[in-house]
């Protein structure tokens, strides 16, 4: 019988999350899965308006004009704009053990993995996506401008080979909040979403599509109730 700590939960919220009450949770939950006390999880949830700074993240890049919460997260990567309509999906794995393809203790194949997550999500979705040499995130050709943009961010952390932190999907959000930060500290590109390809994508669409394909491509979940 597989142990409940090799188990992972699909947890997926319907209602925004203050930010440092997720850092707090994620923190609590990595402690527990790294001494096998609790199953991985996969947590979907959505944050009030904000910035996030990783570790590479530059005063000058912040610029935020609606003067919303800022906040250190200990992650990876630079500035990163959360808000409503965007999916957040926070990925608490014990890296000690293989995952599907995905094997034992290789953090460069598990950011891989999850860039490869995300494209798959999105072509279930009709929207053609791909990665850029020497650019952090998930992009594509805009549904409007055709100019390409960032659709999707990646941001994580690993701790004593547990990884915290995770990817942001845009789905709906408010386009204008990421100008406030000049994104992952790449000037030269904008962002987009969903809606902008297709305005029936909303939420539940992007969580069937992130399910779907994560199960494809690591294997069954247990969904929380």
């Amino acid at each position: 019988m597989t142990q409940f700590y090799e188990e992972i939960i699909w947890q997926a919220d319907g209602i925004p999350c203050p930010y440092p009450d997720a850092l707090d949770f994620m923190r609590q939950q990595v402690d527990a899965i790294h001494q096998q006390k609790a199953p991985q999880r996969i947590w979907l949830t959505e944050h009030p308006p904000l910035y996030t700074a990783g570790t590479s993240a530059r005063p000058e890049d912040l610029i935020n004009p609606h003067g919303y919460p800022t906040f250190e997260a200990g992650r990876g990567g630079q500035w990163t704009y959360h808000g409503p309509g965007q999916r957040i999906a926070y990925v608490m794995l014990d890296l000690t053990r293989p995952h599907g393809p995905l094997p034992a203790r290789d953090v460069r194949a598990f950011v891989q993995m999850l860039e490869r997550w995300l494209i798959m999500s999105l072509q279930e979705m009709n929207i053609d996506a791909f990665t850029r040499e020497g650019r952090i995130g998930v992009w594509c050709f805009d549904g409007q401008s055709g100019l390409e943009a960032k659709i999707a961010a990646l941001g994580i952390r690993v701790t004593r080979w547990v990884s915290w932190h995770g990817i942001s999907l845009n789905v709906s959000p408010d386009l204008s909040d990421f100008e406030g930060i000049i994104p992952c500290g790449i000037r030269d590109y904008g962002v987009t979403s969903l809606q902008r390809f297709n305005p029936s994508l909303g939420m539940q669409e992007a969580d069937a599509a992130l399910l779907g394909s994560w199960t494809s491509l690591f294997g069954p979940v247990s969904q929380s109730s």
